[in-house]
């Protein structure tokens, strides 16, 4: 009772499993549909330099004619040049000048042992002057503001009061040192050199530059610019059909979008919005779901894969929704190119295609320029499929991202292009988004890991580690059973040759076959292929132990390759490599050495199951042919060819290829090869461990 509550869990999985794929499929629905904005859409679609297409446009409501972004520039631009700089004129800094002048000025009259009698009159007539030269004002020049001019104008803020002056019309210290030379008068040349040198050390600017002020100045200018131009009343027509549209009609245009878009975020019911986004992201869905129902059964049945699938469809529309939510500058930021590489690396080409298309379907009704959106995720989709067949080496994604930024800048540099005619007018700038994307792209890498290691999914990256004979598991093979690890060898290179040819995935089947009797491990000493003397350990058991002990090496396989948790699509190969043949060799020697005795079939049968795959079923077959390969006594080509006839032959008496789709032709092809890698390939080996 304790054990159907422990497991109740499971047959309920099993029961309605057929029934949670729709439920994630609605709750997929819902959860995009939820985040994505919430206001009817505009419903025409424009470019400049185009023929209007649509019926006459008359709008229907008053709005102004919004600038466009190189004229809002432009006047920003002649508004900061009317923007005089800002400098504070500090009438205070005369003051502390002024004492310091008078203590060092008494210092330096001693230490010279001038005449005191003429030391007053020196010391008030420098004061004077120096003062007068303060209260004119002494600038420190700024090099930007002088943009190659001697002089330039200013706003000059005195207690709170501007007014404008131009920096010819104050002193630099330069030039208030000179004023100074030239005017200070001394009877001696000596006292007067003392003096000069006096000033030139206490004069500093007290016209200083502002910058924040003038910032806070520039900002309110700015700021009060108007962003119009005109306005379109309400009933006037905005354009006619069959109408091109040019710079002054564009412009119309996009100030009636926007101003459309805007009201009716207030007008515009939101609940029928949300019904509307959820016909069509279910309908998209819902296409997907007859997609692979009729073209991938293995993933629509499978609710891993397929929840795999509705994630990263919902990742990348939210994502599209937080950046529309956000103001994003450019919606092309977001790497929409890494679906497709994802998807190809995970399962095939036609679902990559597929499910990208579906995306940037429901992604098009969400962005600004929806056909020309779509012309660029396409296409760039597409190049990004077509460049990644299988991702053997890391510079192969690199090699993807450079393809895929190609093909973004020839539609950029075209459809510039057409919409302008002229390369002056392109907006480089505006490729940046395009670049960030690709770069974004490559984050594809680290998260198909991640997918492998959270859905169960096994790419060609995970395979070539596999196949990797430094590998822990087969190192420690090759260490306890290296006859065993040469046999996988052999087998791999024999079913390798053979799914090429035929069609099917290379790497899995040799991946399969490195791994298919790994549960030799344990007790390899009872397999001949790894016994150096002639006595066997089965020469002291019975028939029926020694055929457990071999077909045992199938369940340890399972158990061992899932301690070190290998994918289940390697593991399929150990359960399926023997099928539910029997271990012929000791049924037949239990039969004819104990006739009297009742036998039970199953306990000399494998436990299955038969193979359910091209690649599973071609390893089957080249295990088997390369196992028996091993006993030929005098090997030449006709004894080669007898025996893989005769092998395959009997597999497919015993009904073991079933279930896998292997055709009439695929098998003549697989006995082709292997009749021809056999040929060098001469081992004794015995007759009981053919179908081992």
């Amino acid at each position: 009772m304790a054990k159907i509550k422990k497991n109740s869990h499971k047959i309920l999985y099993r029961k309605y499993s057929s029934n949670i794929k729709y439920i994630m499929m609605v709750l997929t629905v819902l959860i995009i549909t939820f985040f994505l904005p919430k206001q009817p859409r505009f419903r025409y679609e424009f470019q400049k330099g185009k023929v209007w297409l649509n019926k006459d446009l008359v709008s229907p409501f008053s709005f102004a004619i919004l600038k466009t972004s190189p004229q809002v520039n432009t006047d920003k631009q002649d508004a900061l040049e009317n923007v005089l700089p800002i400098y504070r004129y500090s009438p205070e800094l005369y003051t502390a000048v002024e004492d310091a002048y008078t203590n060092e000025f008494d210092v330096k009259w001693r230490g010279n042992a001038f005449p005191e009698e003429e030391k007053l009159p020196n010391k008030i007539a420098s004061l004077k002057l120096l003062k007068s030269i303060y209260e004119k004002g002494i600038i420190a020049i700024n090099p930007k503001h002088q943009k190659g001019r001697k002089y330039y104008d200013i706003s000059l803020l005195n207690n709170n009061i501007t007014k404008t002056i131009s920096t010819q019309d104050v002193f630099t210290v330069q030039t208030a040192l000179d004023y100074f030379n030239t005017t200070f008068t001394s009877t001696k040349v000596k006292e007067k050199e003392v003096v000069i040198n006096l000033v030139e050390d206490h004069l500093q600017p007290n016209i200083v530059f502002d910058e924040k002020l003038t910032a806070i100045v520039q900002n309110n200018t700015i700021n009060s610019l108007s962003t119009t131009r005109g306005m379109v009343q309400k009933g006037e027509l905005i354009i006619a059909k069959n109408n091109v549209i040019d710079d002054e009609v564009f412009q119309k245009l996009q100030s009636f979008k926007e101003t459309y878009e805007a009201q009716t975020k207030t007008i515009g019911d939101s609940k029928l919005v949300y019904l509307g986004q959820i016909l069509l992201v279910g309908f998209i869905l819902s296409l997907l779901m007859v997609f692979l129902s009729m073209f991938r059964k293995d993933i629509f049945s499978d609710n891993r894969q397929l929840s795999l699938l509705l994630l990263i469809i919902t990742m990348l529309l939210l994502a599209l929704t937080w950046s529309i939510k956000l103001n994003m500058p450019s919606l092309y930021y977001i790497p929409f190119c890494i679906v497709p590489i994802i998807i190809r690396i995970l399962f095939d080409t036609r679902l990559a295609l597929y499910l990208h298309l579906l995306v940037i379907l429901i992604a098009g009704f969400f962005v600004p320029n929806s056909f020309e959106f779509v012309f660029y995720q396409v296409t760039a989709g597409m190049v990004a499929i077509y460049s990644i067949r299988n991702l053997i080496k890391r510079e192969q994604l690199l090699l993807s991202a450079l393809f895929i930024l190609t093909a973004y800048f020839i539609c950029f540099i075209g459809i510039a292009l057409l919409r302008d005619g002229s390369f002056k007018e392109i907006e480089w700038i505006n490729f940046v988004p395009f670049i960030i994307s690709v770069l974004l792209s490559l984050l594809a890498y680290p998260l198909i890991y991640a997918f492998e290691r959270v859905f169960g999914i096994t790419s060609d990256v995970a395979l070539i580690e596999l196949t990797n004979t430094n590998n822990k598991l087969l190192r420690e093979l090759a260490f306890k059973a290296p006859g065993t690890f040469q046999h996988s060898l052999q087998v791999a290179n024999l079913a390798e040759a053979a799914i090429f040819k035929i069609g099917g995935n290379s790497l899995l089947v040799r991946a399969g076959a490195l791994y298919h009797d790994i549960g030799k491990i344990e007790n390899p000493q009872y397999f001949i292929e790894n016994q150096n003397t002639t006595l066997s350990p089965h020469d002291k058991l019975p028939y029926e132990q020694s055929a457990q002990i071999i077909i045992k090496h199938v369940h340890k396989g399972i158990e061992i390759t899932r301690r070190h948790q290998l994918p289940e699509s390697v593991i399929d190969f150990i359960r399926t490599h023997h099928g539910n043949t029997r271990v012929d060799y000791f049924y037949q020697s239990f039969l004819k050495n104990s006739p009297e005795k009742f036998v039970d079939e199953n306990i000399f049968r494998y436990p299955g199951p038969i193979p359910f795959s091209k690649e599973t079923g071609v390893l089957m077959l080249a295990d088997s042919v390369e196992a028996a390969s091993r006993s030929i006594k005098n090997p030449n080509a006709q004894n080669i060819n007898d025996l893989v006839e005769r092998i395959i032959n009997y597999k497919l008496e015993q009904n073991q290829l079933d279930n896998c789709d292997l055709t009439l032709k695929d098998i003549e092809t697989i006995k082709l090869i292997f009749k021809t890698m056999l040929m060098s390939i001469y081992h004794v080996r015995i007759d009981y461990l053919q179908n081992v």
